[in-house]
């Protein structure tokens, strides 16, 4: 209801109410869009809740060939440079030769819009933004344009990725406002920081009875010299009606008995009803993949399958098979290059929005190896194998860290001054002829590769005709079945499909690339160090002989590992200080100014937990431990419980959130709980205590939330119910970590799928290790010194370190973990 009174007083005080006057309500009013996009929506958390147009969501109108950029290098002459010259951030540096005076985001710019007494113009976008490149050239560009920001405005850039805080605060303004919001992110802003307007994307001019971005511009002016005492109490108004809907407290400590089954119960209920049958998937177009409804859902399929209901839990596991294996043979999976695009613009995973991000590539390769490690079929595995091995191959940096993104767009040649989305991805029928010779006939069938075209599979898939004659690849048809229709059998077959893809792929790489965002995050750089970590021990149940095809290498998953401790190596050297146990957010060229935020912490904890229950040293167990302390003190609401998104130490960003959405991004708090509820298995005595106190006390202030909106929160509605289960299993190996024995039944403790395991490793040799165990769990210690067989590695499946007699080969174990929870 605050919401709604904010939106109702910022409403009437923005412009006035006559038909000559453009509000931001009029502007976003669904009687007044056009027939296409005119705003580009990448779709933020809320993108299963809202959506402000239909339809593809890169049409470009003509403007341009699909964001032009200047290809003027860094040795030729700029006519402008601004302040943005001297950031590490690619977004800010894409903007340091427009002739807008940009400032970043700090003091500087505040007091120099005190001085002058004048509003700021605020834009928020990222380096791999389309549609912020398009308003970058329509606008920023204008000489015309930049003299009205210089003249009125203090203009300064955000690069979102960056600066995560501040985009959280103005984007949940204008969600809170107008019921959706994107990058670019467009808002005005007092001197004192506070928003009086705001939007996403504007194009220069008035069209189709709607303003321009001149014509919004000249309004604000106008608003400011005649309107501003209400203007400046509506802002006010607004940014304390948002930081109190968003840092709830908690009445009790304490969950309501009951909350986790029925939050579990609802979030299932609400999936299984979005869930597309004919496509796969838990909601319409546009289509993103969300690995943490995914979760949620193999979970339940866990607990169903425990409990005796194989069938209704088969029906479970179908609507995730089903998903997984339509994305993975769609458009929105690279076929040639490996990986996975940002989200599909039609209903049947065809036509993306062609940008790569990490923070997706991680949490895939995780959801396939879960179904592997269901179903034991290599499709699944082999999918993680590919995301794995395009980040090893593409985005991974000298000393191991891993970046950010690609962007979409890309020059169509070397000699190209226009960028076009999708450009290195999309292919000719006479490309594919040309380059794969012999095998096109084939090849082309199998990935629907036609003369016209193959964006024709939907009405959005191509409403515009932008991809007319172009092909992007998608698999309609299996390759078993492709196989048995030629005649041949299916690994020939397989193999030809590999060849081909591998000769696309060598041309490719003489195609101009899209940008690279080479910024080193810390969060997204811990989802992707769960999954290499984790593969490289799932991974070992492969079948023996398992044959790979291009573009997935084949290694040995133990490769993985390495690449995960590289990288989690990489931020504790560079993004980490010893000394205060605090992380810094991002690095580029040198550690960011922005500290560490509550999902870097969150997540990278999580990734080092996978490190060392994957057979890690105990190191990494020792820093997730030190971080989750840090976690602890910096973000924590010791009273109120749960955590802030910030350390709340800049007095610059005005909102200090709980977040609870689970979208593309789990939220910190929902990681949180689950790494709360991991620490409490291994620790012993007041710690494991103090972990499961502090994560029921966040339970306790998102009740509400997995009561009645569990869909929203589908990994908090996971971690509610892994806190409620009386007891966690523990398998606790001991033994030599040097030898093949050691190795061989991590594997085996890692083969099965369950979400309620802890694996515990203890090397009695190792002083260090005993006197770590000695200090947190003194039972580890005692299984240890009573179970240790020099010559061979014995497991011991416990519950709260009750434990069955010990087993000492791989297959036993396996057997072992295999019981139901009654049986063991």
């Amino acid at each position: 209801m605050a919401v709604l009174r904010f939106k109702s007083s910022l409403s009437t005080a923005f412009f006035s109410s006559s038909p000559s006057s453009y509000s931001l309500s009029y502007f976003l009013s669904p009687s007044r869009r056009p027939p296409f996009p005119f705003f580009h929506i990448r779709f933020s958390s809320l993108s299963h809740t809202f959506s402000l147009f239909p339809g593809r969501h890169i049409h470009t109108l003509k403007i341009l060939a699909m964001a032009e950029r200047s290809t003027m290098t860094a040795s030729q002459s700029h006519k402008y440079t601004n302040r943005l010259a001297a950031e590490h951030s690619p977004y800010l540096l894409q903007h340091a030769h427009n002739p807008v005076d940009w400032y970043p985001w700090g003091e500087e710019a505040f007091s120099e819009a005190r001085k002058r007494d004048v509003p700021i113009f605020l834009s928020i976008g990222y380096s791999t933004c389309h549609w912020c490149h398009v308003m970058e050239v329509e606008s920023f560009e204008n000489e015309g344009i930049a003299k009205l920001l210089n003249d009125w405005f203090v203009s300064i850039k955000v690069d979102r990725e960056e600066r995560p805080d501040v985009d959280k605060v103005y984007m949940t303004y204008v969600q809170a406002l107008y019921g959706g919001g994107g990058w670019p992110l467009s808002v005005f802003l007092s001197p004192d920081l506070k928003p009086l307007m705001g939007g996403t994307y504007f194009p220069p001019d008035d069209k189709y009875g709607r303003p321009g971005f001149k014509t919004v511009l000249r309004k604000v002016k106008d608003a400011w010299e005649t309107k501003r005492d209400v203007l400046v109490k509506s802002g006010a108004f607004a940014i304390e009606q948002l930081s109190e809907a968003l840092s709830a407290t908690a009445s009790s400590n304490k969950l309501a008995d009951g909350t986790p089954q029925q939050a579990l119960h609802l979030c299932v209920e609400q999936l299984s009803g979005n869930y597309d049958p004919e496509y796969g998937g838990f909601g319409s177009a546009p289509k993103f993949p969300r690995p943490v409804e995914i979760q949620l859902m193999l979970y339940h399929y866990k607990k169903l399958e425990e409990s005796g209901k194989s069938g209704e839990a088969n029906e479970n596991l179908k609507m995730v098979t089903f998903s997984l294996q339509c994305m993975a043979r769609g458009g929105i999976h690279d076929h040639v290059g490996g990986g996975f695009h940002r989200y599909s613009v039609d209903e049947c995973w065809h036509v993306p929005h062609f940008e790569k991000m990490l923070y997706d590539q991680g949490q895939l390769a995780s959801v396939y190896l879960d179904v592997f490690s269901i179903s034991k079929d290599v499709f699944y595995s082999c999918v993680s194998r590919d995301i794995l091995d395009y980040l090893r191959r593409d985005m991974i940096g000298p000393e191991g860290e891993i970046f950010s993104a690609e962007d979409a767009d890309s020059a169509e040649s070397e000699d190209s001054t226009r960028k076009k989305e999708g450009s290195f991805y999309i292919w000719t029928s006479k490309e594919v002829e040309d380059i794969v010779g012999e095998h096109a006939p084939l090849f082309k069938d199998h990935y629907y590769i036609k003369p016209s075209g193959n964006c024709d599979l939907s009405r959005m898939s191509d409403p515009h005709n932008e991809f007319k004659g172009k092909n992007v690849p998608i698999e309609r048809n299996s390759a078993f079945a492709m196989a048995s229709k030629l005649g041949i059998p299916v690994e020939e077959y397989l193999d030809i499909l590999g060849t081909c893809r591998q000769k696309l792929f060598d041309v490719r790489l003489n195609r101009p690339r899209p940008h690279l965002d080479d910024k080193v995050i810390v969060s997204w750089n811990g989802l992707a160090i769960s999954s290499f970590a984790r593969a490289s021990k799932i991974l070992k149940s492969e079948a023996e002989g398992t044959k790979f095809h291009p573009p997935v290498m084949g290694c040995d998953p133990k490769e993985y590992m390495e690449v995960a401790e590289r990288a989690a190596s990489f931020i504790r050297k560079q993004l980490y200080d010893e000394h205060t146990h605090r992380l810094q957010h991002s690095f580029r060229n040198g550690p960011s100014k922005a500290p560490g935020f509550l999902d870097d912490y969150a997540f990278l904890i999580s990734g080092l937990l996978d490190i060392y229950e994957c057979g890690g040293n105990t190191n990494w167990l020792v820093w997730a431990i030190d971080l989750q302390d840090t976690q602890d003190e910096l973000f924590l609401d010791k009273e109120g419980g749960g955590y802030f998104n910030t350390p709340g130490e800049d007095p610059s960003v005005l909102l200090r959130v709980k977040e609870d959405h689970d979208g593309a991004e789990p939220s910190g708090n929902s990681v949180s709980v689950i790494n709360l509820v991991r620490l409490a298995s291994m620790v012993a005595g007041s710690r494991s205590e103090r972990y499961r106190r502090k994560a029921e006390h966040l339970l306790a202030v998102f009740e509400t939330r997995l009561k009645e909106m569990a869909m929203a929160v589908p990994l908090m509605c996971f971690g509610a119910d892994i806190f409620s289960v009386p007891s966690r299993k523990q398998v606790v190996l001991v033994g030599h970590k040097s030898s093949v024995g050691f190795e061989d039944m991590l594997a085996a403790a890692h083969s099965q799928f369950d979400p309620n395991r802890t694996v515990i490793h203890i090397d009695p040799t190792k002083t260090e290790e005993m006197e770590f165990w000695e200090a947190t769990n003194s039972s580890i210690v005692l299984m240890a010194k009573n179970n240790f067989v020099p010559d061979k590695v014995v497991a011991l499946v416990c519950q709260n370190f009750t434990c069955s007699p010990p087993v000492g080969d791989p297959t036993a174990l396996k057997a072992r973990l295999c019981l139901k929870p009654s049986s063991a």
